[in-house]
């Protein structure tokens, strides 16, 4: 169990994957760490999530919420502050790097804080194992399919992200870098799912920038999956993404609209943002082997590329171009997802 009795540090803990992934290892599925520590940058977020477990472990009795006061430390810090780093990693065995600036539209009006916190956070991670020897045993980092063929500086820093991840195994002595890349998170906190949601009730129109526009989709636990795989079987500068479903976003949001009298309004693609996401690219594809339900991703640099097979496992692109879910899929994936107050009608 490869987190049994260890310590882990979550940057962004408070996000919605971070809690996430709080609340998956506090289960124990992979060993119960002796220690957790939360670093974020707001003091009331870290408040709201202690108080929400205790609520929940109040109300449920679960012991993956008892556990929460026991095995959680929150510590104030910003991955963009080099001391700050140097402070969190101290003591700590396996870190999950989900601090991050995520939102198109944010990044593109403020490139130089998207790259202050995605790139210069992640160099200060990198330079903080390195230069304190603190004997990490591994790194995860998340990045997103934004990252592939990036056309908006969101994409363009993690992309950066991802290669200086993958360098940190050659700067670090034994501690193992590796990345998770995925599509849209449903109903995490600023995605789309939400934002029909909220358009639905206030009768419309729900707002869609182009009618031919696909997206990956999957839940926060799938999502929590792919950076458990990663702890569980990366190598050193492995990038692992998932088999996920893809959709149309028209086929998404007449879904939740489900026959009301609502209309859907095409906005215009916006600054940064792609028709088609896609995860895996045609250049990617020459060394990447497939591995249960997960493409991974090897590494670029010389001293860490593996032996890769005579035939790629990907005849092209991986990309939600390729549409797998229709009307019924979506309304499945969602009835299993979204909290019963949000469902409305689709489940009926």
């Amino acid at each position: 169990m490869i987190l049994a009795n260890k310590h882990v540090l979550v940057t962004g803990g408070t996000g919605s994957l971070g809690k996430t992934v709080v609340h998956r290892m506090l289960t124990g599925e992979l060993g119960l760490p002796k220690k957790i520590t939360i670093m974020s940058r707001d003091e009331a977020k870290q408040h709201q999530m202690r108080a929400d477990n205790r609520n929940m472990a109040l109300s449920t009795g679960d012991d993956s919420y008892r556990r929460f006061d026991e095995v959680i430390n929150f510590q104030i810090g910003n991955v963009r502050d080099y001391d700050s780093m140097c402070r969190a990693v101290q003591g700590v065995d396996i870190v999950i790097n989900a601090a991050a600036l995520k939102q198109v539209p944010s990044c593109e009006s403020f490139p130089h804080e998207a790259v202050l916190t995605n790139v210069e956070g992640a160099h200060n991670l990198v330079r903080a194992i390195r230069d304190t020897r603190t004997p990490v045993e591994q790194v995860v980092g998340i990045s997103t399919d934004k990252a592939c063929k990036p056309i908006n500086v969101m994409g363009m820093t993690k992309a950066i992200m991802e290669r200086i991840f993958v360098e940190g195994n050659t700067q670090c002595g034994d501690t193992r870098f590796n990345l998770v890349r995925y599509g849209n998170v449903i109903a995490s906190r600023g995605s789309v799912v939400p934002l029909f949601l909220d358009q639905i009730k206030n009768n419309g129109p729900v707002t869609i920038t182009m009618k031919e526009m696909t997206r990956f989709l999957l839940s926060l636990d799938q999502a929590v999956d792919v950076v458990f795989e990663a702890l569980q079987q990366g190598r050193m500068g492995e990038t692992f993404v998932p088999k996920v479903e893809a959709a149309r976003m028209v086929d998404l949001a007449e879904t939740l609209i489900d026959g009301r009298d609502i209309k859907i309004l095409y906005t215009g693609i916006r600054p940064g943002e792609k028709l088609h996401e896609i995860m895996v690219s045609e250049e990617e594809r020459w060394r990447t082997v497939e591995r249960g339900n997960y493409y991974v991703i090897q590494p670029m640099l010389e001293e860490l590329i593996p032996i890769l097979p005579d035939k790629p496992c990907l005849e092209g692109e991986y990309s939600s171009e390729h549409v797998t879910l229709t009307h019924d899929g979506i309304r499945n994936l969602l009835s299993a997802i979204l909290e019963p107050s949000q469902k409305l009608r689709i489940a009926a």
